[in-house]
């Protein structure tokens, strides 16, 4: 059974651009990179070949994974969001307790992801730990480097 993942707008129709990339104008590619290997002699010994077929495989790989997600992908209409709790799409300022400093994230699917943007996964230790919780909250996380408390300030949409 596949994964529903939840997409604002704008994070499906990239996904829907790369998967049309990847099948239109890349798969054909690979395609005649195959034919323009095996056009050079022994297939035995023909190392362009092998490395033309390796890349199709992951090209494949990648445009199947698109496929499954782009079919399981819904977009949130996020004027609905209930904004008492933390979900996905959810915008949320926190204050790291320890550090006494202030940060603002939104939470998204993986794909979406930009830490630079402010952008976390639901998926990250982060993202886990906040989904559910509400406005006045205090939470503790377990990341990589330990844990960390974090007070949950606002939860909000864009």
């Amino acid at each position: 059974m596949s994964k529903v993942s939840y997409y604002t707008e704008e994070g499906l129709k990239k996904l829907r651009a790369e998967f049309e990339q990847l099948r239109d104008v890349e798969r054909p590619k690979a395609s005649q990179d195959i034919a323009d290997a095996r056009d050079k002699g022994d297939l035995s010994e023909n190392a362009e070949y092998d490395a033309a077929k390796e890349a199709q495989g992951m090209l494949e790989m990648r445009l199947a994974k698109l496929e499954q997600v782009v079919a399981n992908a819904r977009v949130i209409d996020e004027s609905q969001l209930d904004t008492s709790k933390v979900l996905i799409h959810s915008k949320v300022r926190l204050k790291n307790v320890k550090m006494n400093q202030e940060m603002t994230y939104k939470l998204v699917a993986q794909s979406e992801a930009d830490l630079k943007a402010g952008r976390i996964s639901v998926d990250s230790p982060i993202g886990k730990g906040l989904l559910g919780k509400e406005a006045g909250d205090t939470v503790e996380i377990e990341v990589p480097n330990g844990k960390i408390t974090f007070e949950i300030l606002e939860v909000s949409r864009d």
